[in-house]
């Protein structure tokens, strides 16, 4: 077993969930929170029986996930 952090977003029609650490885009999406996390952590499970261990990026385990906000200039 693999402790996974997960990215739960809120959207105006539901939620999407995706997990960080994984190599390869794994998705999940849901009514709430915890359906778009199961959802997500299903993926991610499926993804990891389908690729194998190779999949988890193990060079640089990530410790935190931080949100920020800043401004970007565009033309």
């Amino acid at each position: 077993m693999k402790t996974l952090k997960f990215i739960v977003e809120k959207h105006e029609d539901g939620y999407v969930a995706y997990p960080l650490g994984l190599k390869g885009a794994v998705v999940g999406q849901g009514d709430t929170y915890e359906e778009a996390l199961s959802d997500a952590r299903s993926a991610a499970a499926f993804h990891v029986e389908t690729f194998g261990s190779e999949v988890f990026e193990e060079e640089s385990p990530l410790l935190e996930a931080f949100v920020a906000e800043g401004a970007v200039n565009f033309a």
